[in-house]
């Protein structure tokens, strides 16, 4: 047993974000990890009122839990997956509902996470907002396709 040469392996402390984002949370842009609404250099940089920081921090441990939890159960059914591939024939009777699963709570899991972000984005200005979403990723500036869309046609 093992893993199947050419295939990653599953469930050694790589978690679900890593290493693409979720297609949500490339929509809403990049925001930096962590906790930065508490970073001095970020709050500055926003101009981040102590009112939008509780806000944030709101927004932020009213999500938490769930996406602990929600984190948890995909780790849970990614496990369950393994020994079903782990096999010389896989039997697509289990391989396939299991993967299902996998889908349903990757799916629970980025709502949830989306959610988030937009509760951090409504606290923000859209200033804010696109400072935050510029500063929060390496490289260059998030191109158009982010949400919100740029008024002025990305130009």
């Amino acid at each position: 047993p093992g893993h199947r040469p050419g295939s990653p392996p599953m469930g050694q402390g790589r978690g679900p974000m890593e290493p693409n984002r979720p297609p949500i949370e490339r929509m809403f842009g990049a925001v930096p990890p962590g906790r930065w609404w508490t970073d001095p250099a970020i709050v500055q940089k926003l101009a981040l009122t102590p009112e939008q920081q509780k806000q944030i921090e709101n927004v932020f441990q009213a999500s938490r839990v769930k996406l602990i939890d929600l984190n948890a159960s995909l780790q849970k059914e990614e496990v369950v997956l393994e020994p079903l591939l782990d096999v010389d024939h896989p039997d697509e009777s289990k391989v396939l509902p299991q993967i299902d699963r996998i889908a349903q709570a990757r799916a629970e899991l980025e709502k949830a996470n989306a959610r988030m972000l937009l509760g951090f984005r409504g606290v923000l200005t859209q200033e804010q907002w696109k400072t935050l979403q510029s500063n929060g990723r390496p490289g260059p500036p998030p191109q158009s396709g982010n949400f919100p869309p740029p008024r002025n046609g990305g130009r």
